[in-house]
């Protein structure tokens, strides 16, 4: 098996980001806030501009692009504190092989000297996410209910946080005064 390699995405990455990220919106829906239909309509070029725009990681195998996760930088004297981790994927055949902590950790020593803390949101019924985030640290501090409406049915997200920062007991902060990040 070829080794795995983590590096950052830019714009010459764009048709393989565009590919993995169409993928990842039709075959999960509830897994994130961008919907399908509103970007299936963009090219590669497109894509590419919101990688170099972007903090986001990718996994290769050989040449091919099997995961992606992004670190969405808050803007702000109030909240630059804070990041948010989004658009986190693994193609289907390359889970169970550790990309998703790999992409995580790259990402996590990415915004470890740049931010104090880092958010994310998860479908509360993705429990393989949910297992993997609570294995690398983050703690639920909140749940989102009837975050996301696709067709008729509701889906919960689960707040979570992972304290990079400051004092590591620090309780999470009550949700009832959270902005909650999207994920994706």
């Amino acid at each position: 098996m070829d080794a795995i390699t983590i590096r950052r995405l830019g714009a010459v990455d764009g048709p393989a980001y565009r590919s993995l990220r169409l993928e990842a919106l039709e075959r999960h829906p509830a897994s994130f806030g961008t919907a399908l239909e509103d970007v299936a309509g963009h090219g590669p070029d497109w894509f590419g501009l919101r990688l170099e725009q972007s903090l986001t990681f990718g996994a290769f195998r050989s040449d091919a692009l099997l995961g992606a996760a992004t670190l969405a930088l808050q803007e702000g004297a109030k909240l630059r504190h804070k990041g948010d981790v989004t658009g986190v994927y693994i193609r289907g055949e390359a889970r169970g092989l550790g990309l998703g902590a790999a992409l995580l950790d790259r990402l996590v020593a990415e915004a470890r000297p740049r931010v104090e803390a880092l958010r994310l949101t998860v479908e509360a019924e993705n429990h393989a996410a949910l297992r993997l985030y609570e294995r690398l640290g983050f703690r639920p501090y909140g749940r989102e209910r009837r975050a996301l409406k696709i067709g008729d049915r509701y889906h919960d997200e689960v707040l979570m946080e992972l304290v990079l920062a400051g004092d590591p007991a620090l309780e999470p902060p009550d949700a009832h005064h959270q902005e909650s990040p999207r994920a994706g």
